[in-house]
């Protein structure tokens, strides 16, 4: 038996208000949020964030990462790997990406699948990822959201067994860009509707029912992909599903999150399933992935903590100036501070464990754990002064307290005012670092924190990213 092990989401804290675009450009709200991206977010730190909350609900170490994304921040160099560094996988682990379609998160769950039948993997985590942009003052800026979900293929503890699926392709050209397109292009909707996205699902659910001998009777709750609200309820009524059968899209909310979204409604509706229902999950995009998930007694356990319904109102509301800056759409004041130093490639080779999974080091002689800055090799044990015992110590699943903290005005962010802290790790060790996702009237001593892989800055063609300390959670 292969399925689902575990299911885990992100979405960032912020929210842009449609009626705030649609005064900017004195046009029409859609109504409802979008889902945004921190300034320090792009798609690899919330497919980190949503493996590893994926990685901790399931309870088992992965041996295969893939990501799905269409806004990968290389085009050449891969992001799943970055992802399987900062969730500290082994690197016998296999890594993919998934890249150029919006039906890559349901492609990779085939291949995952496979690979478990197969023997050739254990448990694959599949990562979906998106932070796509629609042109100023049009419908799709209004539209798509950022966020990402994860889901764990194995054969063990299965909370979603897969049944059966079918696959279709379609050279259907609807959404698209090229190499030089920094927002996502759009055919005609009515075209998109009638001669690809109705057909194209319709067909796809017709070959899984005959081929598994099905009816639309026989499933408890219905998941599919659509573009907007309005093209998700125009197949409902195309396909005569009942209402109570369809799962919510969640546009409303958070928008459409590209490769994520077909999971993160999902997700959803694996808080609510009940033993013994059968879901039918369908992944579109230059084609159709149709799948039958029959969910197990082992829900229960998983269902114990929500994966998504407490994340879905977001924290901070933005103005679209925010949105405009974060985004690079405007040019904004250039810092009078001297430029960043280039990177070192070879330091951060050196680096790399600290970097990407937050290593540091722990006496073995009186387990005191301690952490340096980058490129500061602790020698002596601050606690019990022994001389080289140390070994490898993980800091970014610890939760910390903020010890002190100071408010930059001056320090070049697309946030400011920058804030730095020096944090107090549980169990021991202290780290200078920033602070992200914080209201600064709320910032205090002694406040919760835990640890989150964040971008810090960009130079000279490379993507640098490191951990920040952010509010505890719970």
């Amino acid at each position: 038996m292969v399925g689902i092990t575990s299911i885990g989401v992100y979405l960032p804290i912020y929210r842009l208000n449609r009626d705030e675009i649609a005064r900017t450009w004195t046009g029409r709200s859609t109504g409802g949020t979008k889902a945004v991206a921190g300034y320090d977010e792009d798609t690899v730190t919330m497919a980190v964030a949503a493996a590893l909350d994926c990685l901790e609900r399931g309870g088992a170490k992965a041996d295969g990462l893939s990501l799905a994304t269409t806004t990968a921040p290389y085009k050449e160099k891969q992001s799943a790997a970055i992802v399987a560094a900062a969730a500290d996988l082994a690197a016998e682990c296999h890594t993919a990406d998934f890249t150029d379609s919006l039906r890559t998160p349901t492609i990779a769950m085939k291949a995952a699948i496979d690979a478990v039948k197969a023997g050739s993997a254990e448990n694959v985590v599949v990562t979906a990822s998106d932070c796509r942009m629609g042109a100023a003052k049009g419908v799709l800026e209004q539209a798509l959201g950022d966020g990402a979900a994860a889901v764990m293929i194995g054969s063990e503890k299965i909370i979603a067994e897969v049944e059966g699926s079918y696959s279709i392709f379609n050279d259907f050209t609807d959404l698209w860009r090229t190499e030089d397109d920094r927002f996502v292009r759009a055919a005609e909707q009515r075209f998109v509707d009638e001669a690809g996205y109705i057909p194209t699902v319709q067909s796809a659910i017709s070959g899984l029912m005959k081929k598994y001998k099905q009816t639309l009777t026989d499933f408890s709750k219905i998941v599919y992909y659509a573009s907007d609200a309005r093209q998700h309820a125009g197949l409902t009524r195309r396909m005569k599903f009942d209402k109570e059968q369809v799962q919510e899209p969640l546009y409303n909310e958070i928008g459409n999150t590209g490769t994520a979204a077909a999971l993160l409604m999902l997700a959803a509706a694996l808080e609510k399933a009940k033993p013994g229902d059968r879901i039918l999950f369908i992944g579109y995009g230059d084609g159709c992935d149709a799948f039958i998930l029959r969910i197990t007694d082992e829900i229960t356990k998983f269902q114990e903590k929500p994966v998504i319904s407490d994340k879905l109102a977001g924290k901070t509301e933005i103005s679209y100036g925010q949105y405009a800056t974060w985004r690079n759409l405007v040019p904004v004041e250039a810092s009078t501070l001297p430029d960043r130093p280039p990177l070192s490639l070879p330091g951060r080779w050196r680096e790399r464990r600290t970097i990407s999974a937050l290593y540091g080091a722990r006496c073995r002689k009186c387990g005191t754990p301690q952490i340096s800055q980058i490129g500061q090799t602790p020698r002596v044990c601050v606690n019990c002064q022994a001389k080289d015992e140390f070994e490898p110590y993980k800091f970014a699943d610890k939760k910390a307290a903020l010890f002190s903290y100071t408010i930059d005005h001056l320090q070049p962010t697309l946030n400011p005012p920058a804030v730095n802290g020096v944090i107090d790790f549980e169990g021991g060790g202290r780290l200078i670092c920033e602070l992200t996702d914080c209201d600064l009237d709320k910032v205090a001593v002694g406040m919760k924190l835990e640890m989150t892989f964040r971008k810090m800055f960009y130079s000279r063609g490379i993507h640098n990213y490191f951990w920040k300390a952010k509010p505890a959670s719970d």
